[in-house]
């Protein structure tokens, strides 16, 4: 073929590349405009894909771009990605939940795989026995979580010390001592415990590829497991050739990868190139529900879902604190499952981990995992990208929560940085549920304990005089339950809304009890007009008042004091805010004055002018002159030195 022939082949490629390209990206746009306007069918009947592969090559990025939204944590380091994280994704009015798991290096020999399946029939007796502990993660999904487990989840992750990425200090030294602490705590094994689940819970699975770095063993490994487990059980698996953004090398990029005995398909989570053609193929390939049975019928196949009060809705429950706290442990024992990894090493936890589950009351909630948030100083110190990045995440979960447990640590107590994160979350308005963890490693506990150590985090943490607080031990299960009584309450208090009859009453009271505040000129008082609700979550409390100055702190604590005392509001921030009367003129008396010293006439058709003893001239319309002479009525008149005036 000739060099022209061969030319325009080639730029075809290009225009055909580019316009599916654009393709891809109008249809997503219409995607993310649809978002809003499609019905959401309930989580645990929409077909599950899991994406898996070795560390760094591109999983969370392409997780990001499927779905069309920033959830997972994407930097430039191996084992950022540990914890499976779901989100629900959609394409062509289809949906589907998609699940993002830690990077795998090889299959396991035969001791870690039999390990796995004694973990997976373990899972399947805890989730798929009576369907009791899935119903409660899903919402009713029956067991799903275990189908397959008992056969052995065979993809035990055995990866690299270096390739797992421990949040320490910057250095090589430091970076090998935090991979040998991983090591030794098992966490290489948890990451590929938690990516087998998700593989066997999905009804596909996408296998992401490196199409720069080419096939390596642990990609060949990958897949030789998934092609002899799964693909022999009909479960489909996609082959993702990531990192193709050139659209003329994208084809010399995938032909490498045919070894794999899989059909690669060049994409490329940066740009989105291709993603729009394994979408397509993926919903050949998922079984979704009956097209008879609309959106709208199906939300009613909740499993349970009538029993939680409408009143309230989902309530989202984010779990913040310091590292090495237990809040992955707390998360895992109200779910009932090993839902996150737990280790001894800290900063295990990376992304923030949602997970939704009904409550024994039938209430449904939202339970969010984050990462440890330390001091920005020890951040910054460490020079950890991806803990900065995690404590970020953390933040952004108790922006969008409703109720925060702070969990403390019960044999250090109140610290410093628990200090600065219970202020942020006053501060945002969230209600508050304190956790006092590890409650069973208190040595010479007796009937006083809880009471003294009360005292001591009142005493710490003044600005929450308001949350409650729950003693817990996750390891023993010790009042776990308490935790989502108190969480419920607080969320109730939080959308408590009052009438303004009731609030005037209380209000009132208040005021008869204690003198309202008095002092500034002429020893004026204060006086309290009204008051009404004029927000909830959190309630905010709106008082018209003559003068906003006069009330100081000291009052306003009194009064916030009496609205708690009689209005409960236990768990929740509460807003007061203070607004002065404005005062009016009346009609048809406009004034103005020029000059040190103005005068005016006393009604809004009189004019006058007069001079001042001191001879300052001044001049003024309507009843509002300055401080000077008297003006004249009935006209323009010319005063004397003496300052009296003379009608014309």
């Amino acid at each position: 073929m000739a060099a022209a022939d061969w030319e325009r082949a080639a730029m075809a490629v290009v225009v055909e590349a580019i316009e599916k390209q654009e393709k891809d990206e109008s249809r997503r746009k219409g995607w993310r405009r649809r978002r809003d306007v499609v019905e959401e069918v309930p989580e645990h009947l929409l077909p599950r894909v899991a994406i898996v592969g070795r560390p760094n090559v591109g999983k969370s990025a392409l997780f990001n771009r499927l779905v069309g939204r920033n959830i997972a944590i994407v930097h430039d380091e191996p084992g950022v990605t540990r914890d499976r994280l779901y989100a629900r994704a959609l394409w062509e009015d289809r949906q589907f939940l998609l699940t993002d798991t830690g990077g795998l290096m090889d299959a396991p020999n035969a001791a870690a795989a039999s390990a796995a399946g004694a973990a997976g029939a373990a899972g399947a007796a805890t989730d798929g026995a009576d369907g009791a502990g899935a119903a409660r993660r899903k919402g009713g999904r029956g067991g799903r979580a275990g189908r397959g487990s008992a056969s052995g989840t065979a993809l035990l992750a055995l990866a690299k010390a270096d390739g797992v990425a421990v949040i320490g200090g910057g250095g090589r030294l430091a970076n090998e001592r935090a991979a040998k602490e991983a090591e030794v705590a098992g966490l290489p094994e948890l990451i590929g415990r938690q990516a087998a689940a998700a593989v066997e819970e999905a009804d596909a699975i996408i296998m992401v590829v490196d199409g720069q770095a080419g096939a390596t063993a642990a990609d060949v490994e990958i897949a030789q497991w998934l092609r002899r487990r799964h693909v022999a059980s009909s479960k489909p698996v996609f082959l993702a050739v990531n990192k193709c953004e050139s659209p003329t090398k994208g084809l010399l990029q995938t032909a490498e990868f045919w070894s794999l005995g899989l059909t690669p398909m060049a994409v490329s989570a940066l740009s989105g190139t291709g993603t729009g053609d394994l979408l397509d193929e993926l919903l050949k390939a998922l079984p979704f529900p009956e097209e008879s049975a609309s959106p709208s019928s199906l939300s009613t196949i909740t499993g349970g879902d009538s029993a939680a009060p409408a009143q309230l809705g989902r309530v989202a429950l984010a779990i913040v604190g310091r590292p090495n706290v237990g809040k992955s442990s707390i998360v895992n024992a109200l779910l009932g499952e090993e839902r996150t990894i737990v280790s001894p090493v800290s900063g295990t936890t990376r992304d923030a981990i949602d997970s939704k589950f009904t409550g024994p009351d039938g209430q449904e909630y939202t339970l969010i995992d984050t990462a440890g948030v330390r001091r920005r100083a020890a951040v910054a110190a460490a020079g950890s990208k991806a803990e900065s990045l995690s404590v970020n995440r953390a933040l952004r979960a108790v922006r969008r929560a409703d109720v925060v447990g702070l969990v403390v640590d019960a044999m250090l107590c109140v610290t410093e940085q628990d200090l600065r994160l219970a202020e942020q979350i006053e501060k945002e308005g969230k209600a508050c549920v304190l956790i006092v963890n590890k409650w069973d490693t208190v040595p010479d506990k007796d009937a006083t304990s809880t009471v003294s150590y009360t005292e001591d985090v009142r005493q710490k943490l003044r600005s929450m005089p308001w949350a409650p607080l729950v003693f817990t031990s996750a390891t023993t299960g010790q009042r776990v339950a308490k935790i989502l009584e108190a969480a419920r309450f607080a969320a109730q208090q939080r959308a408590k809304r009052l009438t303004t009859a009731t609030l005037n009453q209380v209000v009132g009271e208040a005021v008869s009890f204690q003198l309202l505040p008095g002092g500034g000129k002429g020893n004026k008082r204060g006086k309290i007009y009204y008051s009404t609700q004029a927000a909830t979550n959190p309630p905010t409390f709106v008082f018209f008042v003559n003068d906003a100055k006069l009330f100081g702190q000291q009052y306003r604590r009194y009064m916030e004091n009496q609205l708690r005392e009689n209005i409960d509001f236990e768990g929740t921030p509460i807003r007061l805010l203070w607004r002065s009367k404005r005062r009016t003129r009346p009609v048809g008396s406009e004034g103005e004055g020029t000059g040190e010293a103005g005068t005016g006439g006393r009604s809004g058709g009189e004019r006058g002018k007069g001079v001042e003893s001191g001879g300052e001239k001044g001049r003024g319309r309507g009843g509002r002159g300055g401080r000077g002479g008297r003006g004249g009525r009935g006209g323009r008149g010319s005063g004397s030195k003496s300052g009296r005036a003379t009608s014309g």
